[in-house]
């Protein structure tokens, strides 16, 4: 008898997990036709379209506030054809549209790696939208927990707020995609984290939008949400054909502005911007 008992409390503690699992992902699921109606109606959208769009995210996050998310496009940005928005949705955040980037040729590419918050267990969807209007996403499960509700593990970094530090990877090759990574100080507060000592929720204050320049044309522009992780960085493409300045400017939801700039010459040895303040 007690065997039988035991086997029944085992069986349970193993399979509920399963279940649970299981209700986080159709509840997830549930989300997404909302999301996808709202952001393009009854269009189509390739899935999967691993020759187009790859997603990259870890099936368990080590941290829920800080999680790796990369996305790779197989589409050469040209002025014929090009990426020139990719929808970034993670469908059971209380916010889902996470980021929206805007590209244009001049990214060279529409990659993106960036850090992001997940509040439940999930699905994470990329989606790129080329100026021919052909929609192709990639979708990946994640199981992560209390992100977006988690206070700023760095405080809230005012005597920093706003430093930028923008910096090339590797020498930049004229006419050829260079990769470029701006990182902001900001604590991309979300208004849903609860101050330990007051007991009080800090209000939300994050990054909005995020513009890119080089030479005076546009590269990308993002609009993002407190989905972002606190301190949001990017990784990202833009081509250089001749000597010129990559610019990067951030405003918050307070209208604040920040900006860097970052001269660049094609062949000469990579540098960093200086950092910048308010």
């Amino acid at each position: 008898m007690r065997h039988a008992i035991a086997l029944t409390l085992w069986l349970a503690g193993t399979l509920a997990p399963v279940a649970w699992a299981r209700a986080d992902e159709a509840a997830s699921t549930d989300i997404w036709p909302k999301v996808r109606a709202s952001l393009f109606a009854d269009r189509a959208i390739r899935e999967p379209a691993d020759d187009i769009v790859r997603l990259r995210v870890p099936a368990r996050a080590a941290d829920a506030a800080v999680v790796p998310l990369a996305v790779s496009v197989g589409v050469p940005q040209s002025d014929e054809r090009f990426v020139q928005a990719l929808y970034i949705v993670i469908d059971s955040n209380p916010s889902p549209i996470a980021a929206i980037f805007h590209f244009t040729p001049e990214s060279g590419r529409a990659d993106i790696e960036t850090r992001v918050r997940i509040e439940d267990y999930t699905h994470v969807r990329a989606i790129a939208e080329l100026n021919t209007g052909e929609l192709f996403a990639a979708t990946r499960y994640v199981k992560a927990a209390g992100g977006c509700s988690a206070p700023a593990a760095k405080g809230d970094g005012s005597a920093k707020l706003g430093r930028m530090r923008l910096v090339l990877e590797d020498d930049a090759v004229s006419g050829e995609p260079a990769v470029a990574r701006l990182s902001v100080m900001h604590p991309n507060h979300s208004g849903l984290a609860m101050d330990q000592f007051t007991r009080h929720y800090t209000p939300a204050w994050y990054v909005r939008t995020i513009q890119v320049s080089y030479a005076g044309r546009p590269v990308m522009t993002a609009d993002v949400d407190f989905s972002i992780s606190e301190n949001p960085s990017l990784r990202f493409h833009f081509v250089a054909r001749e000597p010129g300045a990559l610019r990067a400017e951030v405003v918050d939801t307070k209208d604040l502005v920040f900006e860097t700039i970052l001269d660049v010459t094609p062949g000469a040895k990579a540098k960093a911007s200086s950092e910048a303040g308010r």
